[in-house]
């Protein structure tokens, strides 16, 4: 069985850095977390730096070796594994004594939990009871798993220092895959960014994903998922290949960190309501397809029936929240993902990083068009990355130098794939535009969406080298950092105690900013995404545009009226912002119905027409 807990949310990954080691901080507490495996170069320089740290022997794996990355990424979740065991042990010999990590472990559990009751009990006991329960608590100690992700469009091919092309199995997410698959965790990869076909296939050749003699998964394959219908094409495509979806992971497509995956604007609550009425449905379909599969390749088939976990994530801010969605739509967990960027002893934000988000202002989380990979990137404004960009076009020299290649995709004006941030992309394209546009602010619009791509490789990586005092790559020092809009309303440095208790309701540790309901903070975002997008296309507005801007539209309606519907619901929580959730819905929806298009207007401004 996958290792579990009584916690009742996740740390999500966290661009490449700030959740790399995360689960050397939390394990041991009960609190699964996510890793990224995409950089195998910083999973390298974090190896050594945790070696140091715990006085083990390090070995560097270089690049010369065969299949470095892969063994590179193996090494690395061995290394986590063994600490967060040997931490697990040394917890379960501790005493029991204020402020001991194992008493830690139960306090910081939910007040619910039946585990807590226990230890609450232990702690008013005396004598052979107290010893009792003691024992039986430190049996009841289970270390929070340690998935990894998969971003699935980070899939580059590579190539041998002849420039000659190595075969599949060597590209970036299979050869990431390959890693996790050979290391000694019993854990989930979490796929997320939608289907991967040879990923997915590659899946096949580890017998890790399939059950074991006992009907068991070793290696578990969460799937990230927008919606539905993502869920369910996934979902067969895998199961057709005998392979089982251990929970469905949704994020809000807007209100979350780093990429956004916006699609067509349906908002969180009828996306989870979804989930919620088809959930048996969707189990029934997925088992049996990958049973029948099971026993026609001849493999070990499940003894009992496997878990389905639906989670969400994107947005949560208070424990009431957490705890509607949970019961409301029946989850099994939730995602709190950038509030722990203000939580040292859980993320790697270094000093200066930290010091900027937590005198942010509202207005500095923004919706960026800042990454290669042409996805909406939610970024966050005075970045040391961002000075760095700017300067670099001061100085007439817009683009990063593109040492590690991650997000090397274009191919416009080379054979091999080249990154549209790198200098190179960057001089190329400004150059063609130069040539081919000669109205003057029409050419700087252009270029200037040339030049707001900025290296995530790097920007991304930085701040866990900093705080851990390792050599930075190249001395690129500037940071880039994605935390969710919602982080906008959390101001402070906070322990991990205290960011656990927030959740579970024990205490408050929001700002003074007024802070709306999930909900209409999502539907909010939204609105604001599709004024600008509209506005956007001004003079290229087309009949495709206007399609997409009408579906849009449709689905934010829908998910008032939705809404609407369960406000009632919502109001039995008895808080003073889902009081106020009618008002505001019924202003979104008149401002949703102001946008016509037949007479397309942004404000009271028309930016075009439908033929």
């Amino acid at each position: 069985m996958l290792n579990t807990s009584s916690h009742t949310f996740h740390i999500p990954v966290m661009g490449l850095a700030f959740s790399i080691d995360t689960p050397i901080k939390v394990a041991k507490f009960g609190i699964s977390s996510v890793v990224s495996i995409i950089e195998d170069q910083l999973i390298e320089q974090m190896r050594e730096v945790i070696c140091k740290n715990h006085g083990l022997e390090y070995s560097e794996i270089s690049v010369l070796e065969p299949d470095y990355r892969a063994k590179r990424i193996t090494a690395y979740l061995n290394l986590l594994d063994k600490i967060v065991s040997l931490q697990i042990n040394e917890l379960r010999n501790e005493d029991f004594e204020t402020g001991h990590n194992i008493n830690q472990y139960f306090e910081m559990l939910p007040d619910n939990s039946e585990i807590r009751k226990v230890y609450n009990t232990m702690i008013v006991s005396s004598g052979v009871e107290k010893l009792s329960l003691q024992k039986e608590l430190r049996q009841l100690i289970i270390p929070g798993s340690i998935d990894v992700n998969i971003m699935t469009k980070l899939d580059k091919t590579n190539y041998d220092e002849g420039g000659n092309q190595l075969p599949t199995e060597y590209s970036d997410a299979l050869a990431a895959l390959r890693g996790f698959a050979n290391s000694t965790l019993k854990s989930s990869i979490i796929f997320s960014a939608g289907l991967n076909p040879r990923l997915y296939a590659y899946c096949e050749t580890f017998n890790d994903f399939y059950p074991d003699e006992k009907g068991e998964i070793k290696k578990k394959i969460i799937l990230k998922v927008s919606d539905y219908r993502s869920a369910l094409i996934q979902g067969k495509y895998l199961a057709k290949k005998g392979l089982w979806i251990s929970e469905f992971r949704i994020e809000s497509g807007i209100n979350c960190g780093g990429h956004a995956f916006i699609s067509s604007g349906i908002p969180l609550g009828p996306i989870l309501e979804e989930f919620k009425n088809k959930r048996g449905e969707l189990y029934d379909e997925l088992f049996a397809e990958c049973s029948n599969v099971l026993t026609q390749l001849g493999k070990n088939t499940f003894k009992n029936n496997p878990e389905l976990r639906i989670t969400a994530q994107g947005g949560i801010g208070t424990a009431e929240e957490n705890s509607f969605l949970m019961d409301y739509y029946n989850l099994d967990a939730t995602g709190w993902g950038s509030p722990f960027l203000l939580v040292p002893e859980a993320t790697n934000v270094d000093e200066d990083t930290l010091d900027r988000l937590v005198h942010a202002k509202k207005e500095d989380y923004y919706l960026s068009h800042s990454s290669p990979l042409g996805v909406p990137f939610n970024n966050f404004k005075n970045t040391t990355s961002e000075l760095q960009r700017i300067s670099r076009i001061v100085k007439n020299r817009p683009g990063s130098p593109c040492y590690k290649k991650f997000l090397s995709s274009n191919v416009e004006f080379t054979d091999k794939p080249i990154c549209t941030a790198s200098r190179e992309y960057q001089n190329l394209k400004i150059k063609q535009l130069k040539d081919t546009i000669t109205d003057e602010t029409q050419l700087e619009k252009e270029i200037e969406k040339i030049i707001e791509k900025d290296c995530l490789c790097e920007g991304l990586s930085a701040s866990a080298l900093i705080k851990n005092h390792a050599k930075l790559s190249h001395k690129l020092s500037a940071v880039t950092i994605c935390p969710g809009p919602n982080l906008a309303y959390f101001s402070g440095v906070f322990s991990l105690k205290q960011m656990i208790d927030h959740i579970y309701g024990r205490i408050n540790i929001l700002n003074s900013l007024n802070r709306p309901n999930i909900f209409i903070n999502e539907l909010q975002l939204y609105i604001d995404y599709l004024k600008k997008e509209m506005a956007d296309q001004l003079t290229i507005l087309t009949d495709k545009k206007i399609t997409y801007f009408q579906n849009f539209k449709a689905n934010l309606l829908k998910g008032i009226e939705y809404y609407h519907s369960i406000e009632q619901s919502l109001n039995t929580k008895g808080s003073e912002a889902y009081e106020q959730m009618a008002k505001q819905l019924t202003e979104f929806k008149n401002m949703l119905n102001s946008y016509s298009f037949d007479n397309i207007l942004y404000g009271d401004k028309v930016i075009g027409t439908t033929k």
